[in-house]
């Protein structure tokens, strides 16, 4: 796995039994400076691997990119270690022509960590980032027993979790459920940066008719991603937060959570996912 996975001695305790050690395998976490024009934008932290896509899908997500046309070049600069070898951890991106520069509103301030996607932002409102592509237009539609099977489809491709137990990630379907890409990293916004930098760099920016899965929560980042690569659904295996659902009402954008094979909640437009015929029920609430 190169640079994605590490292996470090450990010792493991159980109950009632005596200390092992043994060798394990850790997911790598390191920094990665984004340069755009040799200015430093951000420093965000992730697993390495698919570099250049995660660039990509950042610029997208803080609407700097809109379409694959937007985006020039990137490479590698000379990050380097304590003994001279370059790290590969900073990343200038070229933009097209046409395509002004990042403001100064737009660097982080402070490193963004694996855990959140929006950290290093100096203001409330510089939080919220207008889409060009109308997610809300969308009209999609996706069986229900496809986006059932979506959670199973996404953690058969996690080979670096099924080492590490420490990885999230997203994948990207089409309508029928045909995988168009899957990622893996320490970040779960950074897996979906990677997914979106896959279709920047396949030109295939807006993601219409596209549903995006992912392996952990939905939270208002996430929409705001989606909404950003014109992506109509989002879905999760775990609960979103209420900022999510609500940013996904007003996008137009199809939220689903606790999506695990069997069963899953709809928290906006519902309309997308063809539901059986059977009239809905009300489900009597039971207080926990």
């Amino acid at each position: 796995m190169g640079r994605i996975t590490a292996r470090r001695r450990v010792t493991r305790v159980r109950r009632d039994a005596e200390p092992t050690q043994r060798a394990d395998t850790l997911a790598v976490e390191e920094p990665l400076e984004i340069r755009v024009g040799g200015h430093t934008l951000a420093v965000t932290m992730r697993t390495p691997g698919h570099d250049f896509e995660l660039v990509a899908g950042y610029l997208v997500s803080e609407g700097v990119l809109t379409t694959g046309a937007d985006y020039s070049t990137a490479r590698y600069c000379a990050g380097t270690d304590g003994q001279g070898a370059n790290t590969y951890n900073v990343i200038d991106a070229t933009l097209a022509p046409h395509v002004p520069p990042p403001g100064s509103e737009m660097v982080r301030a402070n490193p963004v960590t694996s855990a959140c996607g929006i950290c290093g932002k100096d203001s409330i409102a510089a939080v919220h980032t207008a889409s060009v592509h109308d997610p809300a237009a969308d009209t999609m539609s996706v069986a229900a027993g496809t986006v059932l099977d979506l959670p199973d489809r996404l953690r058969a491709e996690q080979s670096v979790f099924d080492k590490t137990g420490g990885l999230h990630a997203a994948a990207l379907f089409d309508a029928d459920g045909r995988m168009l890409a899957v990622r893996e990293d320490v970040g779960r916004h950074n897996a979906v940066d990677k997914v979106i930098g896959w279709a920047v760099l396949a030109d295939r920016l807006p993601l219409s008719g596209t549903v995006l899965q992912v392996s952990g929560r939905a939270s208002f980042e996430l929409v705001q991603k989606a909404a950003m690569a014109g992506i109509p659904m989002l879905c999760a295996v775990s609960a979103p937060s209420s900022l999510a659902a609500d940013a996904a009402d007003d996008l137009g954008i199809t939220l689903v959570g606790f999506s695990r094979g069997e069963s899953m909640v709809i928290y906006s437009r519902p309309d997308r996912i063809s539901l059986p015929e059977a009239a809905i029920t009300e489900e009597v609430s039971v207080p926990r």
